[in-house]
């Protein structure tokens, strides 16, 4: 996390610098809000920023919001009346630290600003399969392209890769191309010269130059306007950018990760996405599965938000009912992992027993919280307590050939991703369906179905 301190915060900047490092973060400091805007134009960056509440936290805001900046501020100050640290929040502020400063305080500001408290849960198999993918490229620099739902922790999984990769040190910077207007995304990315256009009244680095060294997100890149998108593959193939009304190339340093919720095969059949860039993009592709197949991450993302909202809130943490339980698996969760956290905040508000029952769980405007019998979710979950019931009286080695048959199927016979699943060598899988087959098993001959497939 980087942070920049704007202000001299009297006598209690070292403290509150040492801090800050101490829980991992990067610092850096300036004296004024022109400074700390000049320090964010020109693309240092930063995640958060302190300041000194004896300086116009308003004007700074605005500043900033006049380049299109946006980074969480925190007020600080050294004995400050009450109505001067409302007065910060009401002009933008996310919160206000009293000085000197308490080492719990500022971890917890920096953990609910930051919102860096978003592991990768996964304990489905499926999700697991992509992980064990991320984790293999991870260390390289190829693009990546991480497909799957709204709401599905696709940015989860760009920062994952990040943390897991040789440039884990530097810079993460992302950039939702939905959210930007099509007329200013090209300054976003690439910055522009002072007097490039209308209000631009100084030079602003973009942020291809602000990931220089480390990884460059860009969200929701099927949103990109089709012209831009000439321009975003010149700057991926010869890693160079040009400014807005700049006169050289600048070269940049960085590795490119992107999201997409549609189908780009399919924009590319529309027109509206360019095929060179998918090619570029897609050299590896992590297609995150739906929550709705994922039944065993149902549970464990559930019961991680549930200890999450009870810390936030100051609220006794509390268990989840079976009855509960069962109840969040029969439900389609088409809004994927957002949903169900936002489902989980709301069930710890409401809970009043010693645990998280049926009742808690509601839809936001309070009503009754339904789920759907005939989900994947709830299928798998029936399935998963049928499998459990009928390995009763079986010996060992069946259970574990059925085990080692089912994943072949599942992975449509594919060896290396059905080991990986099972979590034994290519080589003691290979052994165990030669002697399936020495028995007169049908073994899943690679991308064949188990019916009728016999060992090549």
């Amino acid at each position: 996390m980087r942070i920049l301190i704007v202000g001299s915060l009297g006598g209690q900047l070292h403290t509150a610098t040492k801090i800050a490092l101490d829980r991992g973060a990067k610092v850096s400091q300036v004296d004024t809000i022109e400074q700390a805007t000049a320090h964010l134009r020109a693309g240092r960056g930063a995640d958060l920023l302190m300041v000194d509440l004896s300086l116009d936290v308003q004007a700074l805001i605005a500043a900033n919001e006049a380049e299109r900046i946006s980074v969480p501020v925190v007020a600080c100050g050294v004995n400050v009346r009450p109505e001067a640290a409302a007065a910060a929040i009401r002009a933008g502020a996310k919160e206000f630290i009293p000085m000197p400063p308490d080492a719990d305080l500022i971890a917890a500001v920096l953990q609910a600003i930051a919102d860096d408290e978003r592991p990768m849960i996964a304990r489905d198999p499926s999700m697991q399969a992509v992980i064990q993918l991320a984790d293999r490229i991870a260390a390289s620099d190829a693009s990546v392209l991480i497909t799957g739902e709204s709401g599905s922790g696709k940015e989860v999984m760009a920062r994952y890769v990040h943390s897991k990769s040789k440039r884990a040190s530097a810079p993460f910077v992302s950039v939702n191309c939905a959210a930007i207007p099509e007329n200013l995304l090209e300054s976003e990315l690439f910055g522009h010269e002072k007097g490039a256009f209308t209000g631009a009244i100084a030079r602003r680095v973009g942020k291809f130059e602000e990931a220089d060294g480390g990884t460059l997100l860009l969200d929701e890149i099927s949103e990109m306007d089709i012209r831009l998108q000439a321009k975003l593959l010149r700057a991926i193939q010869e890693r160079e950018i040009d400014r807005v009304g700049g006169t050289k190339p600048v070269k940049v340093n960085i590795r490119i990760l992107a999201t997409s919720n549609r189908d780009l095969r399919k924009a590319v059949a529309e027109g509206i996405f360019r095929e060179d860039l998918l090619f570029r993009l897609n050299v590896v592709n992590l297609a995150l599965p739906p929550l709705r197949e994922r039944p065993a991450d149902i549970l464990a993302l559930a019961e991680h938000f549930t200890k999450k909202y009870a810390t936030a809130n100051a609220i006794e943490e509390r268990p989840i009912s079976e009855a509960a339980k069962t109840q969040l698996l029969a439900r389609e969760w088409t809004g994927n992992v957002r949903e169900l956290e936002n489902a989980m905040h709301r069930a710890v508000l409401l809970a009043s027993g010693r645990e998280i029952t049926p009742d808690a769980i509601r839809m936001p405007d309070g009503s009754a919280f339904t789920g759907s019998g005939n989900s994947v979710a709830r299928q798998a979950a029936d399935a998963a307590q049928s499998v459990q019931t009928d390995m009763i009286g079986r010996t060992v080695a069946e259970v574990e050939q059925d085990l080692i048959l089912n994943t072949l199927d599942h992975c449509l016979g594919n060896r290396t991703h059905a080991a990986n699943i099972l979590g034994i060598s290519i080589r003691t899988l290979r052994n165990k369906l030669k002697l399936y087959s020495d028995q007169g098993l049908d073994i899943p001959a690679p991308n064949q179905p188990a019916t009728g497939a016999s060992v090549a």
